[in-house]
């Protein structure tokens, strides 16, 4: 599945090149505006079909953050007949809102589009632990972490992995050549 959605994300003109600020407040040369593939119903269905499979049997709930894990966190519980919940992210905290809820000893699967430093992940692992259910694992479409593990403490499971080069603000190199900085995540959103 790995090459497929590499080939996907490639086609689909999703793995953009310049100077971009990633959610995580880092700075890349690399962007996967993942919603390119995401337009798309077939292949979104086959790259959460992957996801579930992945993690067959080992999850009642799918859970994802907003904005951008949304669409493949519904096309995971699709695939694998369960509910769909998601978190936003509300004065700079993570928390399930529009009557969503999770219960006690519930097995929740995060589904996340993009893990670069795991840091929506982590606090969407904390929310469902918090509320008393069982994190089970973190699915991604795309693990782009410097280490290539997430450094989760459940299992972590990604459709493919991109090599690419994240920095502090402090120390980017576009930055201090002066190449413009391009902001086009979900994060900041409404702030």
């Amino acid at each position: 599945m790995s090459a497929e959605v590499g080939r996907l994300l490639e086609e689909r003109g999703a793995i953009l090149k310049g100077h971009f600020l990633l959610s995580s407040g880092r700075h890349s040369d690399v962007f996967v505006q993942k919603f390119r593939l995401f337009e798309q119903p077939a292949p979104t269905a086959r790259c959460a079909e992957a996801i579930a499979e992945s993690f067959s049997g080992a999850f009642d709930v799918v859970a994802s953050p907003a904005v951008g894990a949304i669409v493949l966190g519904f096309a995971t519980a699709l695939a694998a007949g369960t509910r769909s919940v998601f978190a936003e992210r509300v004065e700079g905290r993570m928390q399930f809102r529009r009557g969503f809820g999770l219960e006690p000893a519930e097995r929740v699967l995060v589904v996340e589009d993009v893990v670069t430093t795991g840091g929506s992940a982590r606090e969407l692992i904390d929310l469902v632990a918090a509320s008393g259910a069982a994190p089970a694992g973190v699915g991604a479409l795309v693990d782009r972490t410097a280490a290539g593990s997430g450094g989760f403490a459940v299992p972590f499971k990604a459709l493919v992995r991109l090599e690419a080069s994240a920095w502090d603000a402090g120390a980017c190199p576009l930055c201090a050549a002066g190449v413009p900085l391009q902001d086009p995540g979900s994060r900041r959103l409404g702030a």
